[in-house]
């Protein structure tokens, strides 16, 4: 890795070389006015003999004012770039054996592969302070751009520079060492962060108070439900100050009331001055927590702007998108078996009616192990309503034969609008989506609320769905 040195003479002379990258870096400037020891800014050059710099990652400390002085940056991306090698879908030989065989069939030749670009190109600027909804369908880029903005996968091209720390909340299992208990894992991640073990003492409480696990803090992470894990991990991005937070959609995990924990302590983060980055399919969430949005579409960058803006951009393109998801090749997935048709057989139905969404699977033989279906029905704005997935109820079904199925959803009554049916197929482990079809159907829910005295407009306008409920009067 390559290091630019305290005295800018060297960062200068590297300038004049083809393929390097230098920055100066700029004085610290630690969030409340603390100044902190100068760090030494990483940069990463190419590989000897690589030829031109294709890629690079800038890590500047302290606010630095760009253009006519008036805003601080900081995240900026200049032609950010992801493209991943796919192999081909051969097994990988377990056997001294098994890797001869594969050779001779192949007759000498090296595996193909084939290349996916995840981002393309991208070019923005966040400045200081801002909180930035992250919205797209699957298969956007939202999580491979936060992998990249928090340095666990590196880009393939362009350049990225950060001003200041990183803290994140990805998928379950990434910042924690499964081995280490959850108070050794509080004080890896803030050491990991640049935090001296003073710093992170002063948060200690708060962090294990937040997430509710002070009773298991001495056990290993490997042995905590999915939901514990999200606990404490989300207590660790959101109390150890960094100056950037970067947040997947990972809190559906936990449950309803913490949730809600979570997203007040977001909104207490964004108001803090803190630069927050979050990636959410729940319209409402954005627009509570973000002031700004990036809306991304096949890795692409289609907009950035207001959150308004970015949602109806979003909901415009979901005919187009529709159409496109169509054609198996356009689906996200690794296309190991294929969803052959989709239909919902009542078009317009009353909100306490039943749905029915009408399922063809393709068979293919060759892939191991069985798999389920996972059904969700979200509203215009992308908010999931429903989600139903085929494994909760026991049923998997086995790829060596087509399967026409049947879902039928009973509850809950939806509000009058607009839904969209997206279906997936999925098997447990890595590589869990075998083909997404986002967009396969849609229905509409007539204006007709399903009570008996729903006379008064103001009775059922609030909420996202129309509850089965009932009163009764307690006698003493």
């Amino acid at each position: 890795m390559g290091r630019v040195d305290r005295r800018a003479t060297r960062a200068q002379r590297a300038r004049t070389r083809p393929g390097s990258c230098a920055v100066i870096r700029p004085a610290r400037a630690h969030l409340g006015g603390r100044g902190r020891p100068h760090r030494r800014v990483a940069a990463h050059p190419p590989r000897r003999g690589s030829g031109p710099l294709t890629a690079c990652i800038v890590l500047a400390w302290g606010r630095v004012n760009v253009g006519n002085g008036s805003q601080a940056i900081a995240i900026r991306a200049i032609g950010l770039g992801k493209t991943y090698r796919i192999a081909s879908t051969e097994a990988r030989a377990s056997t001294l054996v098994e890797a001869v065989s594969q050779q001779f069939r192949r007759g000498g030749a090296r595996e193909k592969t084939t290349t996916f670009d995840a981002l393309h190109d991208l070019d923005f600027e966040i400045p200081w302070g801002e909180a930035v909804g992250i919205i797209g369908r699957n298969g956007a880029g939202k999580s491979t751009l936060l992998k990249v903005l928090t340095r666990i996968t590196a880009p393939t091209r362009g350049r990225l520079e950060l001003d200041g720390r990183v803290g994140s909340l990805l998928e379950v299992g990434t910042g924690f060492h499964p081995e280490l208990t959850g108070r050794e894992n509080i004080f890896l991640n803030g050491a990991l962060l640049g935090m001296r073990r003073k710093e992170i003492a002063v948060q200690f409480d708060q962090i294990v108070d937040f997430s509710g696990v002070e009773k298991f803090l001495d056990t290993p992470v490997k042995r905590y439900s999915s939901g514990m894990y999200v606990r404490l991990a989300f207590a660790v991005a959101a109390h150890l100050e960094t100056e950037i937070l970067a947040i997947d959609e990972v809190l559906a995990v936990g449950d309803a009331e913490f949730q809600q924990k979570s997203l007040a302590k977001m909104r207490e983060v964004a108001k803090s001055g803190r630069t927050v980055l979050f990636v959410s399919h729940q319209a409402q969430t954005v627009r509570a927590l973000c002031t700004s949005a990036l809306y991304l579409q096949h890795g692409r960058l289609v907009l950035q702007g207001t959150v308004d803006d970015a949602l109806t951009r979003y909901r415009e393109s979901f005919d187009t998108w529709a159409e496109a998801q169509s054609s198996p090749e356009n689906r996200p997935g690794t296309g190991e078996i294929r969803i052959r048709a989709v239909e919902v057989p009542e078009s317009y139905s009353e909100p306490a009616a039943p749905r029915t969404v009408q399922i063809s699977m393709d068979s293919q033989p060759s892939l191991p192990g069985a798999y389920f279906i996972s059904c969700h029905i979200s509203d215009l704005n992308g908010t999931v309503i429903a989600q139903c997935d085929s494994r909760v109820t026991g049923l998997w079904f086995d790829p060596s034969s087509p399967h026409d199925i049947t879902l039928t959803v009973t509850q809950p009554w939806f509000k009058p609008g607009r839904y969209s049916v997206d279906v997936f197929a999925c098997r447990s482990g890595e590589n869990a989506i075998l083909d997404a079809w986002e967009g396969a159907a849609s229905f509409e829910v007539l204006p007709h609320p399903p009570y008996e005295h729903a006379s008064a407009p103001d009775a059922t306008e609030s909420g996202i769905i129309f509850p089965d409920f009932s009163y009764r009067e307690r006698t003493p």
